[in-house]
């Protein structure tokens, strides 16, 4: 019997070179609104990992369990992305069934919601 496999989207959040400047209160409004977007795509059940790149170009990652196409319309959703400061690369990824589980847990909306490490 053959190897069966789960298939996952991957996106990746690449910072645009031609990104609008902000100030400070602007820059945090549009990452609290890009963090409220995560959270909703993981209430909804698209969503299943996210956090933040720490690399110059690549700046986020996500897991979605729908179709590449889908995953990059709804990352084009991103207020982050809609402002121009990021461009979306979607990769379909396959792991052998059951390799990867993912639990339902609470995205923060706000960095007020985050502690820092």
């Amino acid at each position: 019997m053959g190897v069966q496999f789960d298939r996952f989207s991957i996106a990746l959040l690449i910072l645009r070179p031609d990104a609008p400047q902000l100030g400070e209160e602007a820059a945090n409004r549009l990452q609290d609104a890009h963090m409220s977007h995560l959270a909703d795509l993981h209430e909804a059940g698209y969503l299943l990992a996210a956090g933040p790149l720490f690399d110059d170009k690549f700046r986020g990652l996500t897991i979605l369990n729908v179709e590449p196409e889908r995953a990059l319309a709804l990352k084009k959703q991103d207020p982050a992305v809609i402002a121009g400061r990021f461009s979306v690369t979607v990769i379909s990824w396959m792991v052998p069934k059951g390799a990867m589980t993912f639990s339902h847990t609470r995205f923060p909306r706000s960095m007020s919601e985050v502690e820092e490490p």
